[in-house]
């Protein structure tokens, strides 16, 4: 029998697997296409000892403290989130969730935490969620440097 197919297989196996690890930059000569940074994704409950945070709350919330310490944009995703809080019940409620991508840097860090200690005292929360991880983060950019919707027809 020939390890010819199993090795092609392997290697086939090897270089997808590689290819999803590490996306490369849009235009691999650009250094600065792709780089390191951190991502950062907080999670909201919307229900409050005083009522449910409406739309209006919330929007000033992002206006005033979030848009603020990170200006150079942010995702914002809304959700269904259940937890067990202190009370020792599991509590479902409608969820706001914002993504940050942002250098790693220690005034990165803290600006995350000011915005939930701030969401907290607030909304009159027990906790918000904050989950950090690494990311390489690569901003897609068409042959002129920008998006397209910019460019002159």
């Amino acid at each position: 029998m020939s390890c010819r197919p199993l090795l092609s297989a392997a290697l086939l196996c090897a270089l997808t697997a590689c290819a999803s690890i590490a996306p490369l930059p849009v235009k691999p000569d650009d250094p600065s296409a792709c780089g390191e940074r951190r991502l950062d994704r907080v999670l909201f409950g919307m229900n409050s000892p005083s009522g449910p945070v409406g739309d209006s709350q919330w929007q000033a919330f992002l206006a005033e403290v979030v848009t603020p310490r990170f200006p150079d944009g942010l995702t914002i995703y809304q959700a269904q989130g259940q937890w067990r809080g202190a009370s020792g019940e599991i509590e479902r409620e409608d969820s706001r969730a914002i993504d940050l991508i942002h250098a790693d840097t220690a005034t990165g860090r803290q600006r995350v935490v000011e915005i939930a200690d701030e969401y907290k005292r607030r909304f009159q929360q027990e906790a918000v969620l904050v989950i950090s991880l690494p990311a390489r983060a690569c901003f897609a950019r068409d042959e002129f440097g920008a998006p397209p919707a910019s460019r002159a027809s």
